[in-house]
Parts: C-alpha cells; structure tokens; sequence
C-alpha cells in the first residue's frame, strides 16, 4: 500500500525498530518514498533546501529500514529504523529528547570520523595504517588486560581495561568492514529465541 501524495509532502515519523523510541519527524514526496524502497534507507524531501536529502548524508548517520506501516487515511508513514548512530543533528538518540545516543554506535562513529580525517596524530589512523596484525595484536594484549583485571578483581581497572577493549574491537570491526549493527542483527535474532543458555555444551545460537 502506497501513501497518497495526491495532497503534498507526506509525514513520515522515524521509530526506532528495537526499542520502539520515536526518532524524528521528516517530510517525503513520491520520489523520497520510492528512493527510500530503492536504497534500503530513508530519504526525505527538504522544504526549506527544496531538494530530495538522505538521512545522515553528511553524518554517516542513515536510518536503516526495517518496516513501513501507513496510518489509517494513508497520508502518514510510521517507518521503523536501525540508527547508524544519532538521529538528531545535536548528537542525541531522538530529536524528541536529550537522551544521548548509544555510547557504542558513538564510538563506532568516531573511528569512522577519524579515518576519514585522515589525522596523522590519531592513534586510530595509526592501527588503521598498520594494518590488520597490529590492530589484531592490540586486541589480544587488550583481552588479556581484562583477564588479569578480573583476576585481581579490581573493578576500576577491569572497567577501563574492558572500555580499552572495546576500543580495539570496533577498530579491528572497522578493519573488516563490519558495521556493530550486523552484531546487533545478531544478538537480536539470538536473544528473541524462546531457548535459553543452559550450559557450556550448548549450541551458542540457543543463548
């Protein structure tokens, strides 16, 4: 079922598909809603540029579609989305509130920031320059930190040796090309299983 434009622009609320937060409230024409089928992500008609814009076309930020529902008179969309970090241009998660946007797709976003900085005196530009062994090498000391953090059962340093791996981790994702939404895609499928995690022996897809 296809929005009636025979009126104007159409309103298209942005919700996030997981947690159900209402993101933003943008405008389409025809042409947006049919690139946004094409492309896999949202684009909207801007009334003040006049012209057709992709959501995070600047920020990298796009808004992933995961469902498209119309409203009863069909002149509304209801768009649920997979964030590629902050919705809003102030950095938040929604532009209907302060609440600040995963610190992880945060982190995400600054490696890809960086990288496309090209910072000579960037430490993620260095690892990204030295290649996979390094950033794989890193990882492993990182892993271990957290091992021995956990062993001498220091919670301070156990959270910031656990923060530094994180750190790594998105660096080597980031390497192989991997965006953490697809972890996320994968977490999500695992956790909306009814089996539950029963014992070391069992099948990791059953948690």
């Amino acid at each position: 079922m296809k929005p009636d434009f025979s009126k104007g622009l159409v309103p298209a609320v942005l919700q996030h598909w997981t947690d159900h937060t209402v993101l933003m409230l943008g405008y389409m024409n025809e042409e947006a809603y049919e690139k946004t089928l094409e492309d896999g992500v949202v684009w909207f008609y801007s009334r003040s540029k006049e012209r057709l814009w992709k959501k995070g076309e600047s920020s990298g930020h796009v808004q992933r579609v995961k469902g498209l529902a119309l409203d009863c008179d069909e002149d509304t969309l209801l768009i649920q989305v997979e964030p590629a970090g902050p919705t809003c241009h102030t950095g938040t998660k929604s532009c209907f509130g302060d609440e600040s946007a995963s610190p992880l797709l945060s982190l995400e976003a600054m490696i890809r920031d960086r990288q496309a900085d090209a910072d000579e005196g960037s430490y993620t530009n260095y690892l990204l320059g030295k290649g996979l062994d390094k950033i794989t090498k890193k990882f492993g000391e990182e892993s271990f930190e957290v091992v021995i953090a956990a062993m001498k059962r220091d919670r301070e340093e156990l959270k910031n040796e656990t923060a530094d791996l994180l750190y790594h981790l998105f660096v080597l994702l980031h390497e192989q090309g991997i965006d953490f939404r697809e972890v996320e895609e994968v977490l999500h499928e695992r956790h909306s299983k009814k089996n539950n995690f029963k014992g070391e022996r069992q099948d990791v897809e059953n948690w």
